[in-house]
């Protein structure tokens, strides 16, 4: 590991730790030359995960990609950034569990939207009119519709 001061290769860990929810290893460092402390992680290489659209085509999965929709759909909603996060941290490891190396966007868009319903029900809709690729009107209203009843049948359940 190069010293990002001075360039030299020789150094001591200092510290190690597991982080990220033990998705890595944080190593704390100190150049024996000009005795710098830096800090590394270390990570599994996972395998790039493709993501199956509906035309037929595949791109790698983006986490920025799932963070900048779930910001879009949560825009001036009382949902915090921790908890946009969590949301994307949760997805991502789903993802990254999957069987095959290729996921549907429906099913990350499944993903979202089950952990959007009940956590603000605007961004649900908001991120549902774009999911769900409604064609009119019509079938939108028909899915409000369905939440709404959705939401009567729990509160009468409680």
């Amino acid at each position: 590991m190069r010293c990002p001061e001075c360039d030299a290769t020789e150094n001591r860990v200092v510290d190690t730790r597991t982080s990220r929810g033990g998705r890595a290893v944080r190593r704390r460092r100190e150049c024996l030359v000009c005795e710098t402390r830096f800090t590394t992680y270390e990570y599994v290489e996972e395998r790039p995960v493709q993501v199956l659209k509906r035309d037929g085509s595949t791109e790698e999965f983006s986490r920025e990609k799932l963070l900048r929709s779930l910001k879009i759909a949560c825009a001036k909603r009382p949902v915090s950034g921790a908890r946009m996060e969590a949301i994307a941290d949760m997805v991502e490891e789903s993802v990254a569990r999957s069987a095959g190396v290729e996921v549907p966007s429906e099913t990350i868009g499944a993903l979202l939207m089950d952990a959007l319903r009940p956590l603000d029900r605007v961004a649900y809709v908001r991120y549902a009119s774009v999911y769900r690729n409604f064609q009119d009107i019509g079938e939108f209203q028909e899915f409000v519709d369905e939440l709404t009843l959705r939401q009567q049948r729990e509160l009468q359940a409680r």
